[in-house]
């Protein structure tokens, strides 16, 4: 080999050995190959082994997650190359439910892999890394959240039923349609109302788990503020308690209200379900006045904890049951 070959064979090796900068618009976040082409990247350095490709078509740089991030904040980045890659495609099911941070227990819901949808007149998506669904769809069930084309979140609702029990798709739902408060959200509105669910589902009859969308739908209610609010209402009501009403505005005494998670303005019993922040000093001392609060305004506060709700809620329940009893109550 004269030298002028050999001279070109090393200069090549050292160019994949330290490659190319990439543009500054891929260098941070992952991409497809073909965007990367369009921006003038060589598909030598597409190849290069510091860019690993997760699925067909799809390139990680190094620096995408360099600096530590939440994972809801990183899914985006991960998930838009998949549905860019795959025509006619959005993220859905399970991957829908992480990317609107919904509430709930999904079974499965850890797994890494993409879920992806597409028309059921096209083909089923299949490639490494992805789950891959087909379905039909109407216009306003695709959406765009953090340049992710993905399922809406009444579409996602319905998708999920089929893996997830009635008291979980129930949490979803009471999270969809509570009316937020906007000087802690930024937002006026409900993500959607139970009409707009009911709608849903009178679209997509047959569909695997819309039995359970429907029970679940009928127990929704407006007015529970997390998961474990519909939780504890869900097991107070199958375990024959009276329903109660949530996060209602309650007069204890002139110039003081308050706003119980659960309440039964009848027997003068509210029901609160403390949760992790409760344990920091300044809450302990904000709860011990609540308490107060209803104490002196002749209501009895019965305080549910996350130990409570173990064994399908049986202690949050056998405490409510006995104050509403001492404060007559009578089991129909």
């Amino acid at each position: 080999m004269d030298n002028s070959k050999w001279r070109s064979r090393i200069c090549n090796d050292n160019a994949m050995r330290t490659p190319q900068p990439l543009p500054a618009l891929l260098a941070c976040t992952p991409f497809t190959f073909q965007e990367a082409v369009d921006a003038g990247v060589s598909r030598r350095r597409l190849r290069h082994r510091s860019l690993p490709s997760p699925s067909r078509g799809i390139r990680i740089p190094d620096q995408a997650f360099a600096q530590e991030q939440p994972k809801d904040a990183s899914l985006p980045l991960v998930v838009r190359p998949f549905t860019a890659v795959t025509e006619f495609s959005a993220a859905s099911h399970a991957t829908a439910f992480s990317l609107w941070s919904f509430p709930g227990f999904l079974p499965g819901g850890d797994d890494p892999r993409i879920h992806i949808s597409r028309p059921d007149t096209m083909a089923i998506p299949r490639r490494t890394g992805v789950v891959g669904h087909v379905g039909q769809f109407f216009d306003d069930e695709i959406t765009s959240l953090d340049g992710v084309l993905v399922t809406t979140r009444t579409r996602t609702w319905l998708d999920v039923s089929r893996k997830m029990s009635v008291v979980e798709l129930t949490v979803v739902a009471d999270h969809l349609v509570r009316i937020p408060r906007p000087e802690f959200e930024g937002r006026t509105e409900p993500y959607a109302t139970l009409e707009q669910l009911a709608d849903m589902l009178d679209r997509h009859k047959g569909t695997p788990g819309i039995r359970k969308a429907r029970l679940a739908l009928e127990q929704a209610r407006i007015g529970s503020d997390s998961a474990p609010e519909t939780r504890l209402r869900l097991a107070l009501e199958n375990a024959g308690l009276p329903e109660p009403q949530l996060n209602v505005a309650t007069e204890l005494s002139a110039g003081v209200a308050r706003q119980p998670d659960l309440a039964y303005p009848e027997h003068r019993v509210a029901v609160e379900y403390d949760g992790e922040p409760h344990s920091e000093p300044d809450q302990i001392v904000r709860d011990i006045a609540r308490e107060e609060d209803f104490s002196r305004a002749g209501w009895h506060l019965v305080r549910i904890s996350k130990r409570h709700m173990e064994k399908e809620a049986r202690s949050a329940v056998a405490k409510v049951r006995a104050v509403l009893l001492g404060r007559g109550w009578i089991p129909k």
